[in-house]
Formats: structure tokens, sequence, C-alpha cells
């Protein structure tokens, strides 16, 4: 696919014009989850978009999101771009001052808030956030002053605007240029306060193309988003699924990644190395416990799967004997392991620590390919990452296409590219 956009909204427009029936998101409803297709996220999103309209907030102004990764966060981000906003993401977990502080310093107009517990925090300081005009809740009532509001009511004052503005709201994505701020990210750094990390549409654009020309995903994958979207890592996906179509399951709650896989049946899963940690030990720590022919079962299979890693590694694949005992492995042991993400699972994404070279050749002996990758806040996300045909674990594998990776003298990662701030 080879088409340029000028823009994330812009791009969004077009992928619901272009699959409007196609599955684009599954969200969590009571004991397993329901999808919407692309045509009703855009219809959400305009009506969400034409409510921050409605409520003032003009091109370029911050629109912030308080809140834990749901399928309420996408559409809001998508809402405040369309509206020719831009985005800044602060974390559930920051305390109040810090919440206060990135609010003032981004000028936000508009918060939205997971629920009241979020919201009252934020009100009850309204005054240390000069600039706010309304704080929009997914979850609880809005308040009588109206200063908080609910995101129904929200899509409500939207579609009374649109109503009065026929157009308007095809007219404001049509303006939002390329070079124009899309995110704002506020990082640690090294010292001092937090510093806001500006990254443009474009940034985004770039980083959907470059996942996109790698070909390590496709329109009928299915991917399984758990990660913080107030990080650059998890955004950079919400990028790229705009630009290739695939659909994703949203849920950002830790303790139900495993049982979620067994739901959502993922074709690939970004996750962090702790993750992987997590599950290593539990399977290792399982087979050791049930002892005796089990252990021994599961210490043969993962020697035969190491065998055929090093000849899939090498271009090559298992025959003979080797061939035969492999399958006999994943009958008896790799098989399950597989059932655990779902069945249906091409390879995880790695990445915002360092992946343990270990971790990475005991998946891939079980047969579950873990693409290590690498990049910044800085440069949006994804700057290097491993591909199938070179898979090599321990590193991070080359950058993607557009970006130059250049290592001075004094040992400096330089990066340059249209995915750096």
């Amino acid at each position: 696919m080879n088409e340029t956009y000028r823009s994330v909204p812009h791009m969004f427009l077009q992928r619901v014009a272009r699959t409007p029936d196609r599955e684009a998101y599954l969200y969590p409803d009571g004991d397993g989850f329901t999808p919407l297709t692309w045509r009703q996220v855009g219809e959400k999103v305009k009506a969400l978009a034409c409510g921050l309209r409605a409520l003032g907030l003009k091109d370029e102004e911050r629109g912030a999101i308080l809140s834990s990764t749901r399928l309420d966060w996408i559409l809001a981000d998508l809402a405040i771009l369309s509206a020719g906003g831009a985005t800044t993401t602060i974390y559930p977990s920051s305390t109040t001052p810090d919440c206060l502080f990135i609010l003032k310093d981004s000028a936000a107009r508009v918060l939205f808030a997971e629920n009241r517990e979020q919201a009252d925090r934020i009100a009850a300081q309204r005054s240390d956030a000069p600039d706010l005009v309304a704080v929009v809740v997914f979850d609880g009532e809005g308040t009588e002053d109206g200063f908080v509001l609910t995101k129904d009511a929200l899509m409500e004052k939207g579609r009374a605007w649109d109503a009065a503005n026929p157009g308007r709201f095809e007219a404001i994505v049509e303006a939002v240029r390329t070079d124009a701020l899309a995110t704002l990210i506020y990082t640690s750094g090294t010292t001092g306060l937090p510093k806001g990390v500006e990254l443009t549409h474009d940034c985004w654009l770039y980083e959907a193309e470059g996942i996109d020309a790698l070909k390590l995903l496709h329109e009928d994958d299915r991917q399984y988003l758990w990660l913080p979207l107030a990080h650059s890592f998890g955004k950079v996906l919400e990028a790229a699924q705009l630009r290739i179509g695939f659909s994703t399951a949203v849920d950002g709650r830790v303790e139900k990644i495993v049982e979620n896989l067994g739901k959502v049946k993922p074709t690939f899963v970004a996750a962090v190395p702790r993750i992987f940690e997590k599950i290593y030990n539990k399977v290792v720590t399982g087979a050791k416990e049930a002892g005796g022919a089990k252990w021994a079962i599961f210490s043969w299979a993962f020697d035969v799967g190491r065998e055929v890693s090093k000849l899939r590694l090498a271009g090559r694949p298992p025959s003979g004997l080797l061939a035969l005992k492999h399958r006999v492995a994943h009958r008896l042991v790799f098989g399950k392991l597989e059932a655990l993400f779902g069945g249906r699972l091409r390879f995880f994404i790695s990445g915002s620590a360092p992946l343990n070279k270990a971790l990475g050749e005991f998946f891939h002996a079980a047969g579950i390919v873990i693409a290590e990758g690498y990049g910044l806040t800085e440069t949006s996300a994804a700057t290097c990452v491993n591909t199938f045909e070179k898979l090599r674990f321990g590193t991070v594998g080359h950058p993607l296409p557009g970006t130059e990776v250049r290592i001075a003298e004094d040992g400096e990662i330089l990066i340059k590219g249209r995915g750096v701030m």
C-alpha cells in the first residue's frame, strides 16, 4: 500500500472509508470481547471531535488523556487529533502535582479522565490548571456546574454542533498540517521537571509507513494491545493500525493478559521483557514442580527445539529424525504453550528495555518468535526492529526504512529521520 497521507486524522478517515465494515477494535464486555467496525469507530470519533470543537478546542490546542489503556483512550486520542488538536498523555498512576504540572505546562484545554476519582482530584485544584475548560469522564457522572461531563454528553454536544456546522468537521481534518503538533509526551529526562517531547503528524505517518514497509503486519492480523498508551510504544502501534488496517483488542489490565490471550486469539502482541520473564518463570517452574517424567519430557523437548531453532535461524528447515522428534516435542510440550497464547500467534514484539538473549532463544526453541526492537519517545518509538529474515537474538535489528543510525566515536547513538522529534 503506497498511499500518502497529510495527517493522522486524514489517514484515519481514509481507513474508515476504505474498510468501513471490517473489524477495527474489540473491547472487554462481560466475560468476552465486543467488536466495533471502522464505520462505528468513525461515527464515535466524529461525535467526540465535534464535541471538542463545541467546547472551544482550537487548532493545535492540547487535549489531555489521564487513563489506563482502554478503547476510550484511543477514541479520545483520535477525536482530539480529528478536531485539529494535539494529545498530551498522562499516566493514570501520576501524582496529582505531576498531573497538574503537565496540564499547566501543556496549556491543556480539555482533559479526558478514566473516572470520577481521576476527574475529582484535578477538579479540586482546577485553579492550578488555568487553561482547562472541561473534564470528560469515560466512567461515572458529570457535575452540576458542567465542568465535568460524561463522554455521552460530549458526543451529544458534538452531534448538535455537527448539525449546525455541516461539512465543518471534514474541513477541519482537511486543514490539519503534516508538520502540526500531534502528540506531547512528558518524559522524566535526566534532571529537573518532566520535559514535553513534541511529535508532529509526520512523525506518526513516517512510523506507520516504515512499519508497513517491513511487511511484518498485515490487514488480516489481530493485535492484543495492553501497553500503556501514555507511552510512545503503545502509540506507535495505534498509528500502524490506521495505515495497515488490522484489528486490535484493547485491554490494559495486566492481570488479564494470559486469560485474554486465550479469548482474543491474537496473531501478534507487543510486550516488555518483564512479561516474557513472568511467562518463562511460570512455564519452567510448573514443569520442574511436576517433576519425574514430565520434567524429563519438557527438558528433552527443549533440547530438540534448540537444535531446530539453530537450523531455522540459518534458513534451513529440520529434516529426517530431527523433524520427527520435533513433531513429537510439539505435540507433548510446545503445542500447549501455543494454546496458552491463543493458538494463532505469529510473533511477539519486545521493546522498552533490553530482552535477555536467553529468553529470546528459549521461546524460539518452542517455535515462538520474539522480534526485539529499539527506539525512544524522541524518535516516535520505533527506530530499529528485528525481522523474520534477519532474526538475531541479543540485537535490535536494522533501522526502519528512512531512518539513519550512526555510532559516534564516544559510543553515543545518533539517529536521523522523519520520526525524530
